[in-house]
């Protein structure tokens, strides 16, 4: 898959370079979840259809987070997550265009002519995608300003036993805690990936030595508290325990939540190495203990929980 940055100008040469006929997706794909992957193959399959290439195009940093709405600095899929994800689904180019307050300014026909000078052939949008200044374009304008350059199919919205499947919804879960809805809307299971760092290593002093993990780009936080996890390290996957929080039993305040990985049954050394966390279930919210032997009784009884419910998964 070919990623192509585009400045938040219409008129910067790089949007003229990129003309090619396709199929162009549109959206922020902020999760690439279950609603998400339904709009993309079905894009991707019409592309093939019509000899066309698969485009995405989506936007960057988040418009939520462009305009002060707390929580959009931080994503469900990083770009990079994102990159590889759509690439599985068979996206052939991914258009980054660069928001900012500028680009926000945007007329909603100056952006369908954005698209006519790509040669989109074929646009594919959600029933509520907005474009345009002030989210002035809908999905039908889409439709009608672009009808001499495209055509427009407009996907309508996938439930999920009663529960509308969106970014926000997903959030609102990990928020919560609740890790097994979240992961039935992203059709996989929610993760967090980055490199293996020193830390204090008071794990290893009380008998639980932990990877604490450095997330490698700006990965929404779930709850703070304990989840039952499968941690994957050098191609191979363990069950683990995965506290994330501020450590308020050794800490009054810590800038950043740290999240570290107890890997069962696994002694090797892999400082630099990357790690890939799998959340599958909220054991219980963070707590701050009395002592350290309390703190230690009761990583042993959520050790002994995750592995419990890890065993009545599938590998």
């Amino acid at each position: 898959m070919q990623t192509i940055h585009l400045l938040h100008s219409l008129e910067d040469a790089t949007w003229e370079q990129s003309k090619i006929p396709q199929a162009i997706i549109l959206g922020h794909f902020d999760g690439i979840h279950q609603g998400h992957q339904h709009v993309i193959k079905r894009a991707v399959a019409h592309a093939k259809e019509q000899g066309l290439i698969a485009g995405l195009m989506t936007f960057h940093p988040h418009p939520k987070g462009v305009f002060g709405k707390p929580g959009y600095d931080r994503y469900l899929t990083p770009l990079g997550e994102k990159e590889r994800q759509l690439e599985a689904l068979g996206v052939d180019r991914l258009y980054v265009v660069e928001f900012d307050t500028v680009f926000a300014q945007i007329t909603p026909s100056e952006f369908v002519h954005a698209l006519c000078r790509l040669d989109a052939k074929h646009v594919v949008c959600g029933f509520d995608y907005r474009f345009g200044h002030r989210g002035a374009g809908t999905a039908e304008m889409l439709r009608k300003e672009g009808k001499n350059c495209f055509t427009v199919d407009i996907v309508e919205p996938i439930d999920q036993d009663g529960t509308k499947v969106s970014s926000t919804r997903i959030r609102e879960c990990l928020d919560e805690g609740d890790v097994t809805l979240a992961n039935e809307l992203l059709g996989r299971s929610y993760m967090l990936r980055g490199e293996v760092v020193h830390g204090e290593k008071r794990g290893r002093a009380i008998g639980y030595p932990t990877a604490n993990v450095q997330p490698e780009e700006p990965y929404y936080i779930p709850k703070l508290g304990v989840y039952a996890v499968r941690a994957e390290v050098r191609g191979e996957t363990y069950d683990s325990v995965l506290s994330v929080g501020l450590k308020p039993t050794f800490h009054s305040h810590i800038p950043e939540p740290v999240v570290e990985a107890h890997l069962f049954d696994f002694h090797d050394d892999i400082y630099g190495e990357t790690m890939t966390v799998y959340l599958k279930k909220f054991i219980r919210g963070e707590q701050k203990f009395n002592s350290v032997q309390e703190l230690i009784n009761q990583i042993h009884l959520d050790a002994e929980q995750a592995k419990v419910y890890l065993r009545t998964l599938s590998k």
